[in-house]
């Protein structure tokens, strides 16, 4: 019994090969799709350990069962100091996907470009359902990794036009643009005051500290902006004010989980509206929502994660892309471990 190994040159050969927009249209596709199925899978909130001797760092995993098929758990590390220490990206993270019949190891996988890629797509869902249709200015705050992929996903479902982006670090803001050449969009650099009057959908997506929030004032938003909340994602963190918050329908996409760590932890039970998958199973009822203000409480969860692994592994399937490893040993006799 082998275990499917996807490395960081095989994900890229299969975006490659397909085509970033191809590989995010079908995330998008196949989110939707699994958020407005009947569950049949069972998602807990992630959980995990705070770690980093002066830093904000954690290690998480992420779990998601599907009785009699599979388990698919992501291990996932977030270190904001990454980037300017060891140029190495904030998140860090693998897959795998285990047979919930034998528990056998069945693939093992990058985590980094998938997480970033769904997280986008989950946007997408999102936005596609609560934002004005014909939206075409996009802001930005927040000019890291997952900004690439917000842009790119929301690029895919609304006819923008231009995108203004603001960070706290301006070198991170100045690089956006080349950063996203390839959407052929009219990108710059602008205040977050601007992006508030300007923009139809607006993206945070920050490391900013616990207790440091929010990002976004809040003051001069237009009445039916929506807003996808990427960045919360510790107990104390988050990115908008209350008051933007109990004046807009916020949507999470775990309730508990958001409820823990997401904005949501700002807000009692009552005050949050429906969840992301109830939304998708009854899109009708997200329609008279985009001419008031929304916000969706994105904190990434492990469904997410499970679809996005078995688009890869369907698309590495088709290809032929992949090695195969025996990773777990299984002896001959299995009564004799020896043998």
């Amino acid at each position: 019994m082998d275990t499917l190994l996807l490395t960081r040159q095989h994900v890229a050969k299969l975006v490659e090969t397909n085509g970033r927009d191809h590989f995010m249209d079908l995330l998008i596709r196949n989110l939707r799709t699994a958020f407005s199925a009947d569950a049949k899978g069972h998602t807990p909130p992630r959980g995990g350990f705070l770690r980093g001797a002066g830093d904000t760092g954690v290690i998480e995993w992420m779990p998601h069962h599907r009785a009699g098929e599979s388990m698919t758990m992501k291990m996932v590390a977030y270190t904001p100091s990454n980037p300017a220490r060891l140029n190495l990206p904030t998140i860090i993270g693998t897959l795998t996907r285990y047979d919930d019949v034998t528990g056998h190891l069945q693939a093992v996988s990058d985590g980094v470009l998938l997480t970033a890629f769904r997280t986008g797509a989950a946007s997408a869902v999102a936005s596609s359902l609560l934002a004005r249709p014909g939206s075409r200015t996009l802001g930005l705050v927040g000019a890291g990794a997952q900004a690439v992929t917000q842009a790119h996903a929301l690029s895919r479902v609304f006819p923008l036009e231009r995108i203004l982006v603001a960070d706290a670090d301006p070198a991170h803001a100045r690089s956006y643009p080349d950063r996203v050449d390839f959407l052929g969009l009219d990108v710059r650099v602008a205040g977050v005051e601007e992006i508030e009057r300007e923009s139809d959908i607006i993206c945070t997506a920050t490391t900013v500290g616990v207790g440091a929030g929010p990002v976004l004032p809040g003051a001069g938003l237009r009445p039916d902006v929506h807003i996808n909340a990427v960045g919360a994602d510790l107990v104390g963190k988050f990115e908008l004010p209350l008051a933007v918050l109990r004046g807009a329908t916020v949507v999470p996409d775990h309730f508990a989980q958001a409820r823990a760590e997401g904005e949501c932890q700002q807000l009692t039970d009552e005050e949050v509206g429906p969840d992301l998958m109830t939304l998708c199973a009854r899109p009708q009822d997200a329609v008279p929502l985009r001419t008031r203000r929304t916000v969706f409480d994105s904190t990434g969860f492990a469904l997410e994660d499970h679809v996005a692994f078995s688009t890869l592994i369907e698309l590495a399937a088709e290809a032929g892309v992949g090695d195969r490893v025996s990773l777990e040993h299984l002896p001959e006799d299995a009564l004799n471990p020896y043998s």
